[in-house]
């Protein structure tokens, strides 16, 4: 059952390595809805290649930080014997609140820098 606690670990390594493709390989082309693809980085080519620059970063650097946060709570989980279903819950939020907090950083920083 314990197995499962390595499902924390997917949203995390999901932002790393989404973000590093992104990163390696920029989109320059925002018609064909790839890249970081949101209504502040497709208002003008400038915004979206500002976008496409940053968002990476900003996804490599909390995907890092969440994955630290989702091993802490799986190993707190194992040491003091919590139920699965509650420390698998609490990873799943953590882990939406680190994706969800990516998309908000990215587009504040977009609309600082470009409005």
């Amino acid at each position: 059952m314990y197995a499962l606690l390595i499902l924390n670990l997917i949203i995390p390594f999901v932002m790393i390595l989404t973000a590093s493709i992104l990163k390696k390989h920029p989109v320059s082309d925002m018609n064909t809805h790839n890249g970081y693809n949101t209504p502040a980085s497709r208002k003008t080519q400038e915004h979206w290649d500002y976008a496409q620059r940053i968002a990476p970063d900003i996804f490599i650097s909390l995907g890092k930080r969440s994955f630290v946060i989702e091993l802490v709570i799986s190993i707190f989980s194992l040491l003091f014997k919590l139920d699965v279903n509650l420390s698998i819950t609490i990873g799943l939020v953590a882990g939406l609140f680190f994706l969800l907090a990516g998309f908000y950083k990215t587009d504040q920083r977009i609309h600082n820098k470009m409005d």
